[in-house]
């Protein structure tokens, strides 16, 4: 009996090992390929923009959101406000890559983009477990769109899907098992297949699965209801902060916002910083006062997804706005910056560092928060908008393909309605919100430029 159960395990394990060796394979000899062409290719370490360059955000309903690629919006608004960068939502909800690549031409290749981050995969598992066949077309028209990317000049970004969080899922249930329980491990061997792609290509990489899943998983030690993802598939706001971390973190160029010193040297207190200028210092008895003109603003977010902040230490990792100041007399200083009192500290505590960055009380902070909200509002009434007006056209479309061939009348009727639509709903939206976005996109870089601030830092007396 023994000897029958171990066979029939060695059978099933053998037929497991088939499918996984033949995807293996697959992958092997389109890498050997590649390589034996062109050889290594070194991977791309970080996108590299210049004034006028164009990024593309291509991918699903993750995408649609508009959260993780406004907040890397903001970051490049604010940490390089002297480039004039444009960027462009291209995410559909329910899109697949196949579904991506129909509207490659207008959504992508129409705006001449550098760069292209790729999110996709969520949709295209097809919530269930590991099906060969589906995976393979899944390799299929990523492969084709990293093709098409390449072709227009463009350098894609791919990135991993995201978590789908089954927990969330069940216990909004209230404790039935979802259809898709085991959809997260799916989507990790998509992830890998796609790292390994990329690291074939020459490609950068970001990876979204692994913040997401470990933050989960830590947060759940203490918190068993813990979740960035309510609806086990799409990222709530601190979620999606998290999400653009990990592309800032893993593929944007980055280092601090400022770094002000003030120190003796030669007997006298002096300032030196760095990415900003200092001017007009003076050392008047035992205060210090000067301008500084910093040459970026710190990476901000609006309220709802300060939790994700906290969670993966924005400020600290990725926004430094530092302040050091040594050799002080013993006792408390205030720093006051365009006369606002942005707090008190000893002088030990100044020797050490601040960091400023996430003191809403400074000006720099909120003139970063401004720019926030006015890409918050670009996006709520400009992108998100025509984001929508994409997925109806994809529905519509759909709609159209499904419609019954042998009723020609009724198919000329339906053809008629959507081109009427199509000419005067779909293109004039298109191109009244691409204006709108356009506007905002000027007036945010009219409110993003950083000005010269002036510092006092006074004993408390």
């Amino acid at each position: 009996m023994k000897t029958k159960v171990w066979m029939t395990i060695l059978l099933c394990a053998a037929a497991c090992l088939t499918c996984w060796t033949a995807t293996a394979e697959e992958a092997a000899k389109a890498a050997a390929a590649a390589e034996t062409a062109g050889g290594p290719k070194t991977v791309l370490s970080q996108m590299d923009l210049s004034d006028g360059d164009a990024v593309v955000f291509l991918g699903d309903s993750i995408t649609h959101q508009c959260l993780y690629t406004q907040y890397v919006e903001n970051f490049y608004y604010t940490r390089f406000p002297s480039l004039h960068l444009h960027f462009h939502n291209a995410g559909v909800g329910g899109d697949r890559a196949a579904d991506a690549l129909a509207r490659f031409d207008d959504d992508v290749a129409a705006f001449k983009p550098r760069y292209v981050t790729l999110l996709l995969g969520m949709n295209d598992g097809g919530y269930r477990d590991f099906d060969k066949a589906t995976f393979d077309t899944y390799q299929k028209d990523m492969s084709a769109l990293l093709d098409r990317i390449a072709e227009i000049g463009a350098v894609a970004i791919p990135m991993t899907p995201t978590m789908h969080d089954s927990r969330a899922a069940r216990l909004r249930n209230k404790g039935a098992e979802p259809r898709d329980t085991y959809y997260n491990g799916v989507l990790a061997l998509y992830g890998a297949w796609l790292r390994e792609v990329a690291q074939v290509r020459g490609l950068g990489f970001v990876d979204m699965y692994s913040p997401l899943n470990q933050l989960t998983f830590a947060q759940r030690k203490t918190d068993p209801a813990f979740t960035l993802i309510q609806d086990a598939v799409h990222p709530d706001a601190p979620g999606q902060v998290v999400m653009a971390a990990a592309l800032v973190g893993d593929i944007c160029p980055r280092g601090v916002v400022s770094s002000i010193t003030i120190q003796e040297k030669a007997g006298k207190l002096g300032a030196v910083a760095a990415n900003a200028k200092i001017a007009d210092f003076q050392a008047d008895g035992d205060g210090v006062c000067f301008t500084c003109t910093a040459n970026a603003l710190p990476w901000v977010v609006s309220a709802n997804a300060q939790p994700g902040c906290k969670l993966v230490s924005l400020g600290h990792r990725y926004s430094m706005e530092a302040f050091t100041a040594r050799n002080l007399k013993p006792g408390k200083y205030e720093l006051k910056i365009d006369g606002q009192s942005v707090g008190t500290w000893t002088e030990a505590q100044l020797a050490f560092r601040l960091e400023l960055e996430g003191n809403d009380k400074t000006p720099q902070y909120q003139q970063a928060m401004q720019v926030a909200l006015l890409n918050q509002e670009r996006n709520e009434k400009a992108v998100h908008p025509l984001r929508d007006l994409w997925l109806q056209l994809k529905v519509r479309r759909r709609q159209m393909a499904q419609q019954d061939p042998n009723d020609a009348s009724q198919s000329a009727a339906r053809k008629e309605q959507f081109e009427k639509w199509f000419a005067d709903e779909f293109q004039p939206g298109v191109a009244k919100l691409q204006a709108l976005a356009k506007d905002y996109e000027t007036r945010i870089y009219q409110l993003n430029q950083p000005v010269a601030r002036k510092y006092e830092l006074l004993p408390v007396k």
